[in-house]
């Protein structure tokens, strides 16, 4: 390293480097304004975290990646495009890939055998595995457009795991309205069974829900307002999911009840914990509804009344099961649920249809005309 005094008083501390893409000897300088032994230090100190950046720039040396080399970075380029909850969801689901495969495993050495296998002996469900197998893709290719690998063979070599016949049928991810009114009458917390009413009969995901505030139940105007939601993995509010969540859901005689009900509830709560919150729901402290104690209650209650493993998101389908039982098109559905396009609510669609056409042959079967 070497110092230039400049014009203003001020000195330029200089060091040189090889570029590592160009494999010329290149300058990189810091102006300190004295030029004591402290200033020299902190000169060099500079320089050289500087140089380090650039020589250890990934997209700048070529190298040979861990799987862990992929995922970091990939995660970090997430980090500065997707919401939080997302990176979070993302980085779960790499974090139990790098355990599968081996997080020091070199991409160089991978094979879609290998892969596949790997994938196979943790003992996950198909459909766990084919969200994993997502990721993992999704990284990949993430990684080839940067040009830190030189392909993605070992992942266009693999198609989606297939469940085996046993797996949960679709009538298995939502309530039908007689296994609703079940679960509903025998809830004994009050708080549950009035979220339980409240998801079922508006469709809210749990986010939605939770991240509502009084002033968004607008029960003069017969409308909900949804414009955010909560994280609960992060504990903060976001932005809703996507371009068509956020929207006004109307609020139908039945749901206006039990919203109702809630901000009864919800007055009481406050007098006796002596809370302020602008929260439509809240817990004893004012704070957000905690969704693991709700989505425990709802899932124990569920398997010992229907037999049926329940996660709070299957009242969102319960909902659409039902709109679609009284009659209401794929389209008008997806306008309230706030969503363009539904795997599970399209298999709901059919299930429901089916289950209709049965009952219209029932019918059939009794008429008597001689």
């Amino acid at each position: 390293m070497y110092c230039e005094e400049l014009k203003n008083g001020h000195f330029k501390f200089v060091e040189r480097y090889q570029d590592p893409l160009t494999g010329k000897t290149r300058k990189i300088s810091v102006v300190m304004e004295k030029k004591t032994r402290q200033s020299q230090k902190d000169a060099q100190q500079v320089l050289q975290e500087r140089i380090r950046e650039i020589l250890e720039d990934p997209f700048v040396k070529s190298k040979d990646y861990t799987l862990k080399d992929l995922s970091d970075l990939y995660s970090k380029h997430q980090k500065s495009e997707l919401k939080v909850s997302t990176c979070t969801r993302n980085e779960f689901a790499l974090a139990s890939l790098l355990r599968m495969l081996g997080e020091d495993t070199l991409y160089k050495n991978l094979s879609a055998p290998f892969i596949r296998q790997r994938m196979q002996d943790s003992g996950k469900e198909p459909d766990a595995l084919n969200e994993l197998l997502k990721r993992l893709k999704a990284m990949i290719r993430w990684a080839y457009a940067q040009d830190l690998i030189p392909d993605t063979r070992c992942v266009d070599k693999l198609s989606k795991f297939k469940a085996p016949p046993h797996r949960i049928s679709i009538q298995d991810k939502y309530l039908d309205s007689e296994e609703l009114k079940k679960v509903v009458d025998q809830m004994s917390v009050q708080q549950w069974k009035l979220l339980t009413q409240f998801l079922a009969l508006s469709g809210l995901r749990f986010s939605e829900f939770c991240a509502l505030e009084k002033r968004d139940v607008d029960l003069d105007q017969h409308v909900i307002h949804v414009n955010k939601g909560y994280d609960s993995n992060n504990q903060v509010v976001t932005d809703v999911k996507n371009v068509y969540s956020a929207r006004d859901v109307h609020i139908q005689p039945e749901l206006e009840t039990v919203c109702n009900a809630i901000n009864a509830y919800m007055s009481r709560r406050k007098l006796s914990h002596r809370v302020r919150s602008p929260l439509f729901m809240f817990d004893e402290a004012g704070h957000y509804t905690d969704y693991f104690a709700y989505n425990k209650y709802l899932r124990e209650n569920c398997m010992k009344i229907t037999g049926k493993r329940i996660t709070v998101h299957a009242l969102r389908h319960t909902h659409a099961s039902i709109l679609f039982e009284k009659g209401f098109t794929m389209d008008e559905i997806a306008r309230r649920l706030g969503h363009g396009n539904s795997r599970i609510t399209r298999e709901i669609y059919v299930h429901v249809t089916e289950k209709l056409k049965e009952k219209d042959a029932e019918k059939l079967d009794a008429v008597r005309m001689f």
